[in-house]
């Protein structure tokens, strides 16, 4: 048995990764079109965004798409959209980015958290219907980590209780529920498309929907220069200046990025598959760990994998701490195999005391009735306060390359195989998370 390198040993990663982790991939129409853009001055026009939104929502099989200069303010449109407002409640998983619930506190709207399924570490279905109350007006859904959340039963619970559905699918876009497309199933959803997710345009994001007037309302708040587009009688002689007094618009740099994306993400996508189904493949049994990943003939999928994670059992392995174990592996070369993901954003005040616009109130009530308390609304959440002794990143492969793959594979054999080593000196702390989590490199 090889001595862990932590130890005094060998690594077990020893060849060079190459551009194995290099995200995302560029080619010659990328740079031609950006450089075209850039020489034309055409910065700041819509021609070819129009042409990015008709084809990112065509490929949803979506009547709208709508760009923006980033995923939080697609998100934030989203929310306006479907009429989240002053007084109303969403209800949100906890561990998640920020982005996918800070935003409503802007609208007057406060958030309350659900916890997330101990599998999926999506939102929980079965801890939705607890948090309902007489405010809530949607529910925001996250494929978290890249992987599909439960939409079947959340879809029957909001229209059981009449609530809209916001997907946010920053961490999935392409990926399946039962195979149908992630973002086609709630009343509107939204996504980041910066240059770290797995459809990378730079900093950028979008929103896509069916509904006609959540489009045009997003089109109200935050884009001004489109607001010609607006057919609502009602809101026409309101056009001209943007109702939130964002300016939301993408630069069109972005805009050809993401033409190019629509042609080469598909198959960017599914060589990431192969790599990644074949590094938890070769995993598949060993104690301590588990894949977080659909099963194999459920029509599920985890898309481009991104910010993908392990699942950490640490009494299989005596108790050995996630913070010892993810040293480990680091010190075999598997450099970005840290402990923990998203802090539970329950957890933080600004949710619930934080006065940010000078109401002389926490602005997360301020519209509520006298007396609303979001954080016993909330209660406790067990999943999503325990989550960072339970997950671990793990490397995010770009292409299918057996023999650099296996040597990772090696690197978590190597570890589990020695944890008793690890044990006699366990004195890793305790991972907190990270409230900004982005995918590492590789």
């Amino acid at each position: 048995m090889s001595k862990l390198a932590l130890l005094g040993g060998s690594k077990a990663i020893t060849k060079e990764a190459g551009d194995m982790f290099k995200w995302p991939i560029i080619n010659q129409e990328m740079e031609d079109g950006t450089l075209q853009v850039l020489r034309e001055g055409n910065m700041s026009g819509t021609d070819l965004t129009k042409k990015f939104e008709r084809g990112f929502a065509d490929w949803h099989g979506l009547e709208y798409g709508l760009a923006h200069s980033s995923g939080t303010a697609a998100l934030q449109c989203a929310m306006y959209g479907v009429g989240l407002g002053v007084g109303d409640e969403m209800i949100c998983p906890s561990v998640t980015y920020w982005a996918s619930a800070v935003q409503a506190l802007s609208l007057g709207a406060g958030v309350v958290f659900a916890d997330i399924d101990h599998d999926t570490l999506c939102i929980d279905p079965n801890d939705i219907e607890r948090h309902i109350t007489p405010r809530t007006k949607a529910i925001m859904v996250v494929h978290y980590l890249s992987y599909p959340a439960d939409m079947d039963a959340i879809m029957a619970i909001a229209r059981k209780h009449d609530l809209k559905v916001i997907e946010d699918v920053s961490h999935a876009q392409g990926g399946l529920f039962k195979g149908q497309m992630l973002g086609t199933f709630g009343d509107v959803a939204a996504m980041s498309l910066m240059s770290g997710k797995s459809f990378a345009i730079g900093e950028g994001g979008i929103m896509i929907t069916d509904n006609r007037e959540i489009y045009e309302r997003a089109i109200i708040f935050g884009h001004y220069e489109r607001h010609s587009e607006v057919k609502d009688e009602n809101l026409k002689p309101l056009i001209g200046i943007p109702h939130g007094g964002y300016k939301y618009r993408l630069h069109q740099m972005s805009s050809v990025v993401g033409l190019e994306q629509l042609k080469k993400y598909p198959a960017e996508m599914a060589e990431i598959d192969k790599a990644m189904n074949y590094f938890w493949d070769k995993l598949e049994g060993l104690p301590g760990i588990r894949s977080h990943r659909p099963a194999k003939d459920s029509g599920s999928t985890k898309s481009g994998w991104y910010a993908s994670h392990g699942i950490y059992v640490a009494e299989e392995l005596g108790g050995l701490s996630i913070g010892r174990f993810s040293e480990a592996l680091a010190a075999e070369g598997a450099t970005t195999c840290a402990a923990g993901c998203n802090r539970a954003l329950h957890t933080h005040p600004l949710f619930y005391d934080v006065d940010v616009y000078g109401a002389g109130k926490p602005t997360a009530t301020a519209g509520m009735p006298e007396g609303t308390d979001l954080r016993a609304i909330t209660g406790a959440l067990p999943e999503s306060e325990i989550i960072q002794s339970r997950v671990f990143n793990i490397p995010w492969f770009k292409h299918f390359r057996p023999e650099i793959i296996d040597e990772y594979v090696e690197a978590f054999k190597k570890v589990i195989k020695n944890h008793k080593e690890l044990l006699k000196d366990d004195k890793a702390r305790q991972e907190s998370g990270q409230w900004a989590l982005t995918a590492r490199k590789n």
